[in-house]
């Protein structure tokens, strides 16, 4: 039997392929768009891709289920409860795929969604009784469960999902013996959840002992604890969990028809006419000179998420990009079924030499610099963009907190007449913020770079939450 994980560190994502080398077959599960890493890995092993599951409809993600279709010929998998424009196999409880080495069984298992299912993994050399590995999708994550909360707008209450995960967990997962692989489909840094460990694989016996979710309680109190202090799911997660119900355009005819170059005057004009920028270059070449309007969201950082959480999926996108990344800016959109990207600029910023009436730049300070600014007769108004749990545990005193993800709806809050010094954590979301501020024709402003992390690391005062 072969288990391979396949770790996304930008969207936290981890996928799944399992092969039984007696039938060369393997089973890919919950896998990313852009699918040929379980190809080559197939291919490696010796096997041919013939299933793929997804472990739920996906909200962070657009999930490559019908490019392995189409290109493997691999036939879908679905729990019972699940609804899907494409054809499918639907599996309920206790239903089974039966090799000569390796056995999945299903256990549905809803509560992060209606139709979440878990996979048991049963190495038939090592143990055909006791099953060695347990792929919970979105239910279980290694050091918390999945957020009950995100299926409010097509009927389901937080409260309705929340006891079924309760039941779930505590009805079927808990009962498999301790030294239990655990596989989740993600890790620290996913909103799916709110305490996601780093690691990408425990055990259910050390997730009894030390997952705060697990711990004893009534199902009501399990609710109350799952259901608050969530972070805000960004608004392309309900339009992704619909898009892995329906047969769609897949990931490489996709990027056939949006990758390919825009001349300048054109590129403007697409602008004018409501066409969003999206610079994705590392902020410090943004802050330097970049194009009226557009809106920095670096590649380097966790680019899908805040792109998908700040551009408008209604609007077209044009790119500017280093030449050579534009292929990487389109794909890892289209991930999270971002398809409306309709070109980039031809030459990247050297279409702009020498166009410093189209161009402008960010002020950028260092933190000692922006202490100094503050400590002045005409302070600037200092704004925190991390999130109000962020700013909560650890601020500079005096900062105001519009978190990046409600910046857009709080624009009247930004005074127009007066200076805005910008932070966040590291210097990422502050580059987005300034853009943002930038296209609303705040211009006044100063970004800190390197953000809080800054102004720590050369001993600045902060106020820390007691």
């Amino acid at each position: 039997m072969i288990l391979k994980q396949y770790y996304l560190g930008c969207l936290a994502h981890a996928s799944y392929l399992l092969g039984d080398a007696a039938s060369s077959t393997a089973v890919v599960v919950d896998p990313q768009r852009d699918v040929q890493q379980y190809v080559a890995g197939a291919e490696e092993f010796g096997l041919q891709i013939r299933h793929v599951f997804l472990t739920h409809f996906h909200a962070d993600f657009v999930a490559g289920h019908l490019e392995l279709r189409d290109r493997c010929g691999a036939t879908i998998h679905l729990g019972s409860r699940a609804q899907a424009e494409y054809a499918f196999l639907s599996m309920k409880e206790g239903d089974t795929l039966d090799f000569q080495g390796m056995r999945l069984e299903v256990l549905e298992t809803p509560g992060h969604t209606i139709e979440s299912i878990s996979i048991l993994v049963f190495d038939l050399e090592k143990d055909r009784a006791k099953p060695y590995a347990v792929l919970t999708g979105d239910t279980l994550f290694i050091g918390d469960v999945g957020r009950p909360d995100l299926r409010a707008s097509i009927g389901w209450s937080a409260e309705d999902l929340g006891a079924r995960l309760y039941d779930s967990l505590h009805n079927k997962l808990l009962k498999l013996p301790g030294e239990t692989l655990v596989y989740p489909t993600h890790g620290s840094g996913s909103l799916c959840g709110k305490s996601l460990s780093s690691d990408t694989v425990s055990t259910m016996g050390v997730q009894r002992r030390t997952n705060y979710a697990l711990q004893p309680m009534t199902r009501e109190e399990f609710v109350r604890i799952v259901s608050t202090g969530q972070p805000d799911a960004p608004p392309y997660f309900t339009y992704d969990a619909v898009l892995n119900t329906r047969e769609r355009t897949s990931l490489d005819e996709n990027l056939k028809r949006v990758l390919h170059p825009i001349e300048l005057e054109e590129f403007l004009r697409m602008a004018d006419a409501g066409a969003q920028i999206l610079d994705v270059r590392e902020s410090a070449e943004y802050a330097q000179d970049h194009l009226a309007g557009s809106i920095n969201i670096g590649l380097s950082g966790q680019y899908a998420t805040w792109a998908g959480t700040v551009l408008d999926r209604t609007k077209p996108i044009v790119v500017i990009a280093e030449p050579g990344r534009e292929q990487e800016a389109a794909l890892r959109l289209g991930r999270i079924g971002f398809d409306h990207v309709k070109g980039y600029l031809k030459g990247g910023m050297e279409a702009l030499a020498g166009r410093l009436d189209l161009m402008v730049p960010t002020k950028r300070f260092s933190a000692p610099m922006v202490a100094e600014e503050l400590a002045s007769a005409d302070p600037p108004l200092l704004l925190d963009v991390r999130s109000q749990r962020e700013w909560t545990e650890k601020r500079i005193d005096g900062s105001t907190n519009i978190p990046l993800n409600h910046l857009q709806a709080r624009i009247a809050e930004i005074p127009r007449d007066h200076r805005i010094a910008i932070l966040c954590e590291g210097g990422y979301r502050s580059s987005i913020a300034a853009g943002i501020l930038q296209r609303f024709g705040i211009m006044n402003l100063i970004e800190m770079a390197g953000g809080i992390a800054a102004w720590e690391a050369v001993k600045l005062p902060v106020v820390a939450e007691a």
